[in-house]
């Protein structure tokens, strides 16, 4: 049978209006969203495949309390996302860290480097909402939804060829470029033969939304344990976002609490700075993982985001860093002939290989080391706390990673025009 005959046979919609894309991003998620708005902004057509149908949010998009450094405070001004929420972000003026056990503390205020905020506190839900109210203007946008990554059928053409599936059964479809962006558990990378590292913390992270005798005044808290970090972030609506971190052993144990001793055990570990802890809204549970991508890239094939790489959470690095992803590979392909040219793919890998790895092992180290419990790390701990407290330079490096700043910045991030 003739090859354009075989797609029509299996294919629902094999037009030339869906069937041929320069870019097509699996994954409708927080990054894949997002590079979809880039890549229209650039003027590149995309095609977006999404698990979901119209009018349901995907899972990602839930209760979770994500923290916005000011680069991606800009990049989303400028894509016309922030101006869509309709709920108040919480704006972080100061962060507080301190270990327990370890005396010493730092804390970093925005007004010392001449800023109002390091960044914004968004609940994923709202931002959702956001990014799907951006989306729906995309004039050019092809949305292949609900649908689901099946396989890839090779390349013919310098078009990689992408089997799909929905309700009506399997279809194919061609683009010049694939961007995985599906998420940790990648079936792009799995299908692209790519190795990943995979670390367990051994964490379940608890989040949740906390009311507090006093209001958030716009400090964000990082409580770091043995356990895991606990976290309070400032949000919008005068409640606090809790990420909590205890054994992955203890984990049943925990989530099996009562509203009132899981709020006296956040309460004990985490103390007085937010004040007294008067209530709790549902909680959710997350594992701590980190998962890392051999390569980001093979023939007419990219990963993005958590596809990518997954980080522990602790400094609030994973978004931030898979939204520079998608920024500097619309930038990359912004003009280009053919946004799957092996040329460019390899830019695209040399621009982003300095903040990923600095990112990557500054979350990894972090994790490791504050939650390692050895008798001789805790005068060090405490010594490095005291000393980046009272060390201008290492503040600003701090500050600078928490606003977004390492490596070749995308031009949306600095406030500038892409």
């Amino acid at each position: 049978m003739p090859e354009d005959a075989r797609i029509s046979s299996i294919s629902p919609r094999a037009d030339a209006a869906s069937d041929r894309h320069d870019v097509l991003i699996v994954g409708g998620g927080l990054v894949g969203a997002s590079l979809a708005i880039a890549l229209e902004r650039a003027g590149v057509g995309a095609a977006l495949v999404e698990a979901t149908p119209p009018g349901a949010m995907p899972a990602v998009f839930d209760q979770r309390n994500l923290s916005f450094a000011e680069a991606t405070v800009h990049a989303l001004n400028a894509l016309g996302v922030l101006q869509k929420l309709q709920a108040p972000a919480g704006p972080i003026r100061e962060i507080h860290v301190s270990r327990a056990g370890d005396f010493g503390r730092v804390r970093l205020a925005a007004s010392d480097y001449g800023r109002e905020a390091f960044g914004q506190v968004v609940v994923a839900r709202d931002f959702g909402e956001a990014l799907e109210a951006r989306l729906s203007e995309l004039p050019a946008l092809v949305r292949h939804r609900p649908a689901r990554f099946i396989g890839f059928d090779g390349i013919e053409d310098g078009w990689r060829v992408v089997r799909l599936a929905n309700a009506d059964g399997e279809y194919r479809v061609r683009a010049r470029l694939v961007v995985g962006a599906d998420g940790s558990d990648s079936a792009i990378r799995d299908s692209l033969g790519i190795e990943a590292e995979v670390h367990d913390y051994a964490q379940t992270l608890f989040i949740a939304r906390l009311r507090t005798a006093r209001a958030p005044d716009g400090r964000a808290f990082e409580r770091l344990t043995d356990d895991g970090p606990t976290a309070l972030l400032p949000r919008g609506d005068r409640h606090y976002g809790l990420v909590h971190g205890v054994a992955a052993a203890d984990a049943a144990a925990v989530a099996a609490l009562d509203d009132a001793a899981f709020l006296a055990r956040v309460q004990r570990i985490f103390g007085w700075r937010a004040g007294r802890l008067l209530g709790v809204g549902p909680r959710s549970q997350h594992s701590a993982r980190r998962v890392v991508a051999a390569r980001v890239v093979d023939t007419r094939a990219v990963l993005v985001g958590n596809a990518a790489q997954s980080l522990h959470p602790v400094g609030a690095q994973g978004f931030n860093l898979g939204l520079r992803d998608a920024l500097t590979l619309a930038e990359c392909i912004a003009g280009a002939g053919d946004p799957g040219a092996p040329a460019l793919l390899e830019h695209y890998t040399a621009r982003r290989r300095e903040d990923r790895e600095r990112t990557l092992a500054f979350s990894d180290g972090l994790a490791r080391i504050t939650a390692n419990p050895a008798a001789l790390l805790r005068p060090l701990r405490s010594l490095g706390l005291l000393a980046i407290d009272r060390d201008s330079s290492l503040q600003a490096m701090l500050a600078g990673g928490a606003m977004g700043y390492r490596g070749d910045v995308p031009a949306l991030c600095r406030g500038g025009a892409a």
